[in-house]
Formats: C-alpha cells, structure tokens, sequence
C-alpha cells in the first residue's frame, strides 16, 4: 500500500477514536474533538497544548488570536499552514482554559504518539511547557522549562524515523506579550534551519 494511503487511514482511524473518546471528562464539556490539521506527509510537526475556544468551536488547531500569530511566524520561515501538520497535547479544550490535568496527559498523549508515529516529521516544534515536557520525555531527554531551552535543537532517533525536536513558546505568549514575537520569530528561525 500506498505510504501516504496508510498515514490517512492511520489519522481517519484516529480521528474516529479521539471522537469516541471518554478516557477522561473533558469529552463531556468539549463541543469538538480537535485531532490536528495539515499535511500528512509534512517535514513539520507544531504540537500545541490543547485546544482554546475557537479551536473547540470549529475543530481545528490554532484558529483563534494564537493561530493568527502561528500563521505569521509560519509565514516568516516561507511556509503555510497546509504544508506542516498541526495538532496538541490534548485533544479536547479543557474548560476556561485551564491547565491540562497529568491525568488528561496521560490518558490523551497515546493519540499524539500515533500522530507522530504516521507522520514521521523531520522537525517536530513543541509549542509551550506542556508539549515540550512530553515529548522530550517521550523520546528520554530532560525536559527543563522553557525559557531555558526555547530555539534549541535536540536530536533524536528511533527505529522508525529521525527527527529534531525544537521547543518553542507558545503563540498565545506573543498575545499577552508583544515583546514575545520577536523571540518567536528567531526560534522559528532554527525550524527554517532544518527544513
């Protein structure tokens, strides 16, 4: 079979799951699942943290005032949204945006690691504490906050594929903060590096 035909099966398969989902409550208050949007055969990977607002009404990754600021600093580096695969943490927006639970990690990230599994990227940018904690973990490195390692570069390696793990910050920070998009754009920079 086709190796792009069996990343969207994998991803429809997922798709269906995470809407069946109830490992934890945040199905009960979520008005959408937001998987992830993108390319499937994407160099680039962005995890998030969990959808927000807008992200729970439409069902898609980064549409509110953080994914206006995404675009930006996508479109910085040359690139579009369609050409990377977006997705978060969690799956379902945690209520008033709240924090994830370790729980809500725990029962959710099995998701993400099938995302990542099918995708494959070459670059994977972890948006946020929560993103980058887990994956770098994920993959037995030492997470530390990220305002110590935002814009570095970790290598890893697996036997089903090769990638570069870059934390960054997440694009709410530039909302709150506008000091914060010029240290967005240079991290983004060090995605660019590898593409």
């Amino acid at each position: 079979m086709d190796l792009l035909l069996e990343v969207e099966k994998e991803i429809k398969q997922l798709s269906q799951d995470v809407t069946g989902c109830k490992k934890c409550d945040l199905w009960k208050t979520r008005k959408n699942p937001v998987v992830g949007n993108g390319s499937l055969n994407a160099s680039v990977m962005f995890i998030g943290e969990a959808p927000g607002y807008h992200e729970d009404i439409q069902g898609i990754p980064f549409v509110g005032r953080a994914g206006k600021v995404f675009d930006e600093l996508l479109q910085s580096i040359g690139l579009e949204k369609n050409e990377v695969y977006v997705c978060n943490t969690l799956k379902c927006r945690p209520p008033d945006n709240r924090n994830p639970f370790d729980s809500e990690i725990k029962a959710c990230t099995p998701y993400l690691d099938r995302q990542i599994t099918a995708i494959k990227p070459k670059v994977i940018g972890t948006l946020g504490n929560f993103a980058t904690s887990y994956v770098l973990e994920k993959f037995g490195l030492q997470a530390e906050k990220i305002g110590k390692i935002h814009g570095k570069t970790f290598h890893i390696r697996n036997l089903l594929f090769e990638s570069r793990i870059i934390p960054l910050y997440h694009p709410a920070a530039a909302t709150y903060n506008p000091n914060m998009k010029s240290v967005l754009m240079d991290d983004f920079k060090a995605i660019a590096l590898h593409l």
